[in-house]
């Protein structure tokens, strides 16, 4: 009969007393269900293999005959024993550290079980654990698991009081999976996989175990996201825009530009998921300069004609004084009202900006994080725009959305997603693509160069700037550190100004006004500033066609999304395009990134590289994407497994039988328990 473990109180296993129950309490394990689910992080494995089928730098456990009398060489209180063992057809050197004591045990003809690092360009093995045929504890031959835990609750205290609770509880553990699935996968029971996974080596094959606990982790978690899109769905929730579709197309053929394929079947999709009763929750994915500005432009638009209000939130100051100024170009000619929102507003001008947008005089607010303010209220937001989302916390972005009545949602990114994290941390969000850029753009050119090529690369410029072209120089700091030997934009600001004329070389920091921003980007837009010696502060969103060179310096200091969102700031116009990349990293890592960037333009390759070196839970950072860890899966190695628990659960939650059958009660509960059903998923 199953029960319910997570009700059980971890105290309920044997040899689980109050103290050790404080001290699991720390680790977060409360109940007998926890304690089962603290699977191990990694696994030592004592089983024995013969020293010619491993490879070369591995750990390997051997059975050997001592070979020749240990010697014993002491360096102060440290020592270091070595002697010549056999194992197979292979006569190596074994080699202890400090564990000296052992000498009687280790006579000539003698035999030991030896587990330690193997050189095989030198025969070398350092031994780091020794076992004897009367040995009273045995490792050789076993695979022992390794806990993430620590302090009081030691590694064999946790393997014991684990194996006892799978003898206490292991026969009541609930299947949670639906027997379709777990026929149709051909999957171990949960409770045999469970016990496999603690206890592998056994009856059951650990990669069994893995394989079914990896799709269940997969499987439970896609299950949350494709119910609350389910629920939500049968809910109706939305407010669906009453727009003319033949008014949309003539704003769209007076646009200046034709759009890309790509971008018209992005509108088409947006326009509609705004005409539809439900509330469109959709992630728009482009490369640096695809167009996705205008894309949401066209959305805002289709609102504000259906009698709503729209909403663009972004990351920085700069970007949304940017993005205000282009849309009211675009929307001047229609008598559409566009307000900004930042927090460098004097008082009263904020004051305005809020009675606007209570009174509805405001069509559409574009800010920062002052948007999200409890003071902020909307006649009828309709719909919410976020640009760069990933730089909100979704706490953030889900303020914005609950100061509407259920109003659509556009996420905008300009760091493509591999197809991985885009199900993993953005399932619950249709998503758009564009892959196309506007046509007449030129492919950046990309050069990496070392600190000591500098010249040529002010040479770059000058030629440039005799075109009546500009350059941005970008530096990992505003001012000197004295823990970080990078150049930092003050000074590269002072050297350059020796350099070029002096009026023509503009200093962008964090640190400045917002006043003394608008100045210097307003002369660098004007043509008045040749070079633009700046932080990161213009790595989003900044656009000046008539830039045509990007220089990073200490160019390792930086990611590769950052560099490839760096290099987005030209190649925006006609001319031809630079982006040069000084650096002298140290590490292989930085210089992959190097060559990764001069390689391709791609930002979708550059991201799938990015994941590659830096792994799924770095990518965004999971505190502000919201990407889910997970216990045992890996969503880039288990991709395949990834994408089949996500179509099972969005076939499942798709009919009635989910919902009503007492088979899926079991799940119904989970979900309810996680209060999936209520609505409180993360937005």
């Amino acid at each position: 009969m199953t029960q319910d473990l997570y009700a059980i109180p971890v105290e309920q296993v044997r040899g689980v007393g109050e103290a050790k129950a404080r001290e699991l309490a720390s680790f977060g394990i409360f109940s007998v269900g926890a304690l089962l689910d603290s699977f191990p992080i990694r696994y030592e494995d004592f089983r024995i293999r013969p020293l010619e089928e491993t490879p070369d730098g591995e750990k390997a456990t051997v059975s050997a005959v001592v070979m020749s009398e240990p010697n014993v060489q002491r360096f102060g209180k440290k020592t270091r024993m070595v002697c010549k063992a056999a194992s197979g057809s292979i006569l190596f050197t074994a080699v202890w550290f400090n564990q000296h004591y052992l000498k009687d045990r280790l006579p000539y003809g003698g035999e030991a079980v030896l587990t330690g690092k193997w050189d095989k360009a030198r025969k070398q093995l350092t031994v780091s654990g020794t076992e004897f045929p009367n040995s009273r504890v045995q490792k050789a031959g076993s695979v022992i698991p390794v806990y993430a835990v620590g302090g009081e609750i030691t590694q064999p205290w946790m393997r014991k009081t684990i194996a006892t609770a799978l003898d206490q509880f292991g026969d009541a553990m609930p299947e949670l999976l639906p027997p379709e699935l777990v026929r149709k996968y051909r999957l171990l029971p949960r409770r045999d996989a469970v016990r496999g996974i603690h206890q592998p080596g056994g009856a059951v094959s650990g990669a069994d175990a893995r394989r079914r606990l990896v799709y269940e982790e997969l499987f439970l978690f896609q299950l949350k996201i494709q119910a609350y899109r389910a629920w939500a769905n049968r809910r109706k929730e939305g407010v669906p825009h009453r727009f003319d579709r033949e008014e949309v197309r003539r704003f769209v053929r007076a646009l200046p530009f034709e759009l890309t394929d790509s971008q018209k079947k992005v509108i088409a999709e947006i326009l509609k998921d705004l005409e539809s009763p439900h509330s469109m929750n959709r992630l728009l994915q482009g490369d640096v300069g695809a167009g996705k500005t205008i894309v949401a432009a066209v959305a805002l638009y289709a609102c504000v004609r259906g009698g709503l209000q729209g909403a663009l939130m972004v990351p920085t100051e700069i970007l949304a004084e940017q993005h205000a100024k282009s849309l009211r170009r675009l929307f001047e000619p229609y008598g559409i009202e566009v307000g900004l929102l930042i927090g460098s507003l004097r008082e009263r001008e904020r004051r305005d900006v809020l009675a606007s947008l209570q009174s509805g005089l405001v069509d559409i607010v574009v800010g920062t994080h002052a948007l999200i303010q409890e003071d902020v209220y909307f006649r009828g937001l309709g719909l919410v725009v976020t640009d760069e989302q990933h730089r909100f916390g979704v706490a953030q972005r889900s303020i914005l959305r609950r100061k509407g009545l259920h109003p659509d949602v556009l996420t905008m990114t300009a760091t493509p997603i591999p197809r991985t994290l885009a199900i993993t941390a953005f399932g619950d969000m249709d998503v758009s693509t564009l892959r196309e850029l506007p046509k007449g753009r030129l492919p950046i050119r990309t050069t990496w160069v070392k600190h000591s090529g500098m010249d040529e690369v002010l040479d770059l410029i000058r030629r440039e700037m005799a075109a009546g072209r500009q350059a941005y120089i970008v530096c990992p700091l505003i001012e000197e550190s004295d823990k970080l030997d990078f150049q930092n934009a003050l000074d590269m600001y002072a050297q350059l100004q020796a350099v070029f004329p002096p009026a023509a070389v503009g200093l962008l920091h964090g640190r400045m006004t917002a006043s003394e921003k608008d100045d210097v980007m307003g002369r660098f837009a004007a043509g008045d500033v040749g070079v633009l010696v700046s932080t990161t502060v213009i790595e989003v969103g900044v656009d000046v066609p008539n830039a045509t060179v990007m220089v990073v310096y200490d160019a390792e200091r930086f990611g590769l999304s950052q560099l490839h969102q760096l290099r987005g700031r030209v190649g925006r116009g006609a001319h031809q395009s630079y982006c040069v990349l000084v650096a002298d990293p140290k590490s292989e890592q930085g210089r992959e990134r190097m060559r990764v960037m001069t390689e391709t333009n791609d930002g979708f390759e550059v991201a799938r590289r990015d994941l590659e070196l830096r792994g799924p839970g770095d990518f965004f950072g999971t505190k502000q994407s919201g990407a889910p860890e997970f216990r045992l899966a890996d969503p880039s190695a288990d991709f395949a497994a990834l994408e089949a628990a996500r179509d099972d659960a969005a076939e499942l939650v798709r009919g009635d039988t989910f919902w009503t059958s007492a088979a899926y009660a079991d799940l119904r509960a989970l979900l309810a328990r996680e209060q999936i059903l209520d609505g409180d998923l993360i937005d």
